[in-house]
C-alpha cells in the first residue's frame, strides 16, 4: 500500500460508511497532536482504494514542509481521512502513475492488474462505450457491500445492450437499486442535503424520468465534453435502443452512484469527523484545525462544520473542486426560503473559508448541474441556469460582500481574515480528459500555498 511520507507527523483516519472512526486511529491521533500548534485535514473526494487516497495526500502535502519552514514556531500535523467513496477507473488523474489509480486494490477487495499493452500500463482507457471494466465492478461491489449479484446483472446489461426499452427500466431499476435512493425519495435524500427545504414530490429526472429520455440526453453530455459515444443514427428502427442510449446508461450508474458518495460525504462528515474534532479539542486544546477536501470531500469537511460540538470551531477550511451546491452556505434564496443547509456556519470558523473553481472542471460543469436538474421543469436539460452550479464551477454565489479573487491574486496580495473566499483556480487546476476534465488536478504547489495562507501561519 501507498504510505504518506512527505509529511511528518501524519496520521490515517478511517471513517465507515455511518460515519464511526476507526478507533485505533482516532486514539493515535488524539494522544499525538498534543505539542501541535496546527493539524491539516485533508478529506479526498471519490478515490476509491487506501493508496489512491494516499498518492493523493503524499502528493498534496509534498511542498507543506518547505512552505512551513518559514514559519519556525509553528509545529504542523497532518491528516488524511479515508471514507468509503469510488471513483470509476475510466476518470484520468492528471499525473498520477496509471498502477497507482487503476490497479491498486479496492477497500475490500482484490488487487487487480492494469490492463497492458506489449506488456507496460497501457493509457488510461478512454472515457465512453458502455460496458463496465473489471475494476470498476469490484469497486461497485466494494462500497455497496451485499451488491454483488445486482452489479453482475448491470454489467451484463451495458455489455449486451439490448434493443428492448423494458431491459433499459429494468436497468434504470437496478441502479436505484444498488445505490439506494428510491424515486420518491430521492429530493429528500439528495437534493435537500445541500439546501434546507427542497419541494416535497418533485423526483429528479436522473432517478424518476424516462429512462430512454434521460440516457440519451447523458449521451450528448458526453459527446459534450469529448467523450466517444455511438452515432445517433446508430439507433435501431421500430423503437428499439441502440449503442448511443446504453453509452448514457453507463453515464446514469455514473452519476446516479455519485448521488450515494455525495449522501454518503454528508453523513461522514456531519456524523463523523465533526464529533470527533470536538474530542480533538478536549485532548489537544492548543492546535488550531485547518479542513481541506476535493470534490465530495469538500462537502464532508463542510458538513463536518454542522456536527461540531457546540463553542468548538476550526480555523480554516479550504475546498477543492468542490462538489456540492454553490448556495450550501447562502441565506434565503428566491426558490429556497430557508436557503442553503450550512447557511451560518462559516461562523464556526475563526479564519476564512475559501473556494477554489476552475472553469476546466468538466465534472462539475456540465454533470453536476445536468445529474442535478429537477423534473417538470421547461428549461432544457442543456440549458440548465445557476440554480444547479457547483461551489467548484464558481464558488460561492448569493453571499453578499464575498471577496472573488484570482489564485495569483490570492498568493499575492492581502488574503481575507474571516468570512467566505471564491478564488479562481483555473490557472493551475487546468489538466484532464474528458469526462471529468480538470477536476482531479489539485496537486499543485500554489494551492499548498493558498491552504497556508488561510491558515495565517
Amino acid at each position: 500500500m501507498t504510505q504518506v511520507t512527505s509529511v511528518q507527523p501524519y496520521w490515517d483516519l478511517t471513517f465507515d460508511a455511518g460515519g464511526d472512526p476507526d478507533p485505533h486511529q482516532r486514539d493515535a491521533l488524539l494522544s499525538g497532536a498534543r505539542g501541535l500548534t496546527d493539524l491539516v485535514v485533508f478529506s479526498h473526494g471519490w478515490n476509491n482504494d487506501l493508496s489512491t487516497a494516499n498518492a493523493l495526500y503524499d502528493r498534496f502535502y509534498a511542498p507543506f514542509p518547505g512552505l512551513v519552514a518559514a514559519a519556525p514556531k509553528a509545529r504542523f500535523g497532518y491528516v488524511g481521512v479515508h471514507w468509503p467513496s469510488m471513483r470509476f477507473s475510466d476518470e484520468p488523474i492528471p499525473d498520477f502513475p496509471h498502477a497507482a489509480a487503476l490497479a491498486a486494490p479496492a477497500a475490500g477487495g482484490p488487487a487487480l492488474a492494469a490492463p497492458a499493452v506489449g506488456g507496460t500500463p497501457s493509457a488510461a482507457p478512454a472515457a465512453g462505450g458502455s460496458a463496465l471494466d473489471a475494476r470498476t465492478r469490484a469497486d461497485l461491489a466494494a462500497v455497496f457491500p451485499g451488491s454483488e449479484d445486482v452489479v453482475a446483472r448491470i454489467a451484463d446489461l451495458l455489455a449486451q445492450q439490448p434493443e428492448e426499452p423494458e431491459r433499459l427500466a429494468e436497468f434504470a431499476g437496478l441502479v436505484r437499486r444498488l445505490t439506494g435512493v428510491a424515486p420518491q425519495a430521492a429530493v429528500a435524500s439528495v437534493l435537500a442535503e445541500d439546501m434546507a427545504s427542497a419541494a416535497a414530490g418533485i423526483e429528479p429526472q436522473l432517478l424518476a424520468g424516462d429512462p430512454a429520455a434521460m440516457c440519451d440526453v447523458l449521451a450528448d453530455a458526453l459527446a459534450q465534453v469529448g467523450c466517444p459515444v455511438a452515432p445517433a443514427q446508430g439507433e435501431t428502427i421500430l423503437g428499439g435502443l441502440g449503442g448511443r442510449v446504453w453509452d448514457g446508461a453507463k453515464e446514469l450508474l455514473r452519476q446516479a452512484t455519485y448521488y450515494a458518495m455525495k449522501r454518503r460525504a454528508g453523513t461522514v462528515g456531519e456524523q463523523g469527523l465533526g464529533p470527533l474534532l470536538g474530542g480533538l479539542a478536549a485532548a489537544a486544546p492548543g492546535v488550531r484545525v485547518h479542513l481541506v477536501g476535493h470534490s465530495f470531500g469538500a462537502r464532508l469537511v463542510s458538513f463536518a462544520l454542522r456536527g461540531l460540538p457546540p463553542g468548538v470551531r476550526v480555523a480554516s477550511v479550504t475546498l477543492l473542486q468542490g462538489a456540492f451546491s454553490h448556495y450550501t452556505f447562502s441565506g434565503p434564496l428566491p426558490f429556497d426560503a430557508k436557503g442553503g443547509a450550512l447557511h451560518g456556519m462559516q461562523q464556526r470558523v475563526t479564519g476564512p473559508v475559501v473556494a477554489c473553481h476552475s472553469s476546466h472542471d468538466q465534472a462539475l460543469s456540465v454533470f453536476y448541474p445536468l445529474a442535478s436538474r429537477i423534473a417538470g421543469e421547461d428549461e432544457s436539460l442543456l440549458g440548465f441556469g445557476d440554480r444547479w452550479g457547483a461551489m467548484g464551477h464558481d464558488g460561492f454565489q448569493s453571499l453578499d460582500g464575498t471577496p472573488v479573487l484570482t489564485l495569483a491574486a490570492a498568493l499575492a496580495g492581502p488574503f481575507p481574515g474571516g468570512g467566505c473566499v471564491s478564488v479562481d483556480a483555473s490557472a493551475v487546476v487546468c489538466a484532464g480528459g474528458p469526462p471529468s476534465g480538470a477536476h482531479s488536478d489539485i496537486c499543485h504547489e500554489e494551492l499548498a500555498r493558498l491552504v497556508l495562507r488561510a491558515t495565517k501561519v
